[in-house]
């Protein structure tokens, strides 16, 4: 089984939390956001809360600027939502089409990444990526814990 880790440096989270519980304000934030020319990267909703979903997604370092102009205009669209920015992280990707149907691979990127003691601040997945997001200072020990599992 062949995979392939990678790192992408200089990522920023976004949180949006307490955004409406509305696809349909979901999709108006990313229209605004591709409008603004904003690259957006991973993507994550937590289920709501009460009746509000948190709503997190990361962008390159690099678009900052463009996400604080943004920001303001997205406050006023949505007023109730509480808006997270935190720059400086890393995006490490295991990637591998042998991971369809292949119990165990999340178990051992985890558990690699458990043992050099990281906070984890994102995760996103799907049938044959596995991609976490953690500081920039912990990504060089993330990434050859996963390098030596794989």
């Amino acid at each position: 089984m062949a995979y392939e880790v990678s790192i992408t440096e200089n990522v920023t989270l976004i949180s949006l939390n307490d955004s409406p519980s509305d696809i349909g304000v979901t999709a108006k934030i990313f229209e605004f956001l591709s409008k603004n020319d904003i690259d957006v990267d991973m993507i994550s909703q937590i289920p709501p809360h009460a009746s509000t979903p948190c709503l997190s997604f990361t962008v390159n370092d690099d678009d900052l600027g463009k996400v604080f102009t943004a920001a303001s205009s997205l406050r006023e669209l949505l007023p109730e939502v509480k808006l997270g920015i935190s720059s400086g992280n890393s995006k490490i990707s295991v990637f591998g089409e042998d991971m369809k149907n292949c119990p165990g691979i999340a178990s051992k990127v985890f558990s690699a990444i458990a043992e050099v003691g990281a906070e984890v601040r994102m995760i996103t997945t799907s049938e044959v990526d596995i991609s976490i997001l953690v500081f920039s200072h912990d990504s060089t020990a993330v990434y050859s814990a996963i390098k030596k599992v794989f």
